[in-house]
């Protein structure tokens, strides 16, 4: 896996950017406080271990033996970064607003995740498109899926547990308008630099 730190980039680029997962992780911090958020937070993470399961197995051995399908996919995983890009930067600022709620238990937090992400298009889309590029045909499949798979749960985990503490340090400024603009911007613009990095990446 000559690619692994792109991927750990991609990846890491992926889970920050504005999506579901995050408005969940965000929302759940804001309303019931930080440790709330953790049972969401894991079943986020579950959830991509799913989608990557059903989405990325079966494409192995066709990316093994097909040099027409993997740069079919590059080029499909770069334009959907690319169009997701285009579309957060130019999307109404989001806006986060407070409201009361009663606290769910871990486990209903937990499902809430797990369904959120199994619909997600970011992680079906990644998933499908972008994940496949960094698997070497010439190496064990099982290996490189695990390790890669594992290396998107983790970050995901990661990634939303520092959102929920952002969220409590960041409280009034995500529920302005130029906080929920920030953040589109920052997400699209990151979107469109690894949408042309994927274009121009080589087996």
């Amino acid at each position: 896996m000559k690619l692994y730190p792109l991927f750990v980039l991609m990846a890491a680029a992926t889970v920050l950017t504005p999506g579901p997962g995050v408005v969940m992780t965000l929302t759940n911090s804001l309303r019931y406080g930080l440790r709330s958020t953790f049972g969401g937070i894991l079943g986020v993470a579950c959830g991509s271990l799913l989608v990557a399961l059903i989405s990325a197995t079966s494409l192995g051995v066709l990316l093994a033996t097909s040099a027409m399908a993997f740069t079919i996919l590059k080029f499909v995983g770069a334009a959907y970064l690319l169009y997701m890009g285009v579309r957060l930067w130019r999307a109404p600022p989001f806006r986060f607003t407070e409201q009361t709620a009663h606290r769910a238990s871990f486990g209903r937090r937990f499902a809430e995740g797990i369904s959120l992400q199994l619909t997600n298009p970011k992680s079906i889309f990644f998933f499908l498109s972008v994940f496949p590029q960094f698997i070497d045909g010439s190496a064990h499949y099982a290996t490189q899926f695990s390790v890669l798979v594992l290396t998107y749960a983790s970050l995901v985990v990661l990634i939303h547990c520092l959102y929920a503490l952002f969220a409590q340090r960041a409280r009034h400024w995500l529920m302005t308008e130029r906080g929920g603009g920030a953040l589109n911007k920052a997400g699209g613009a990151t979107f469109m630099f690894f949408g042309a990095a994927l274009a121009t990446t080589t087996r």
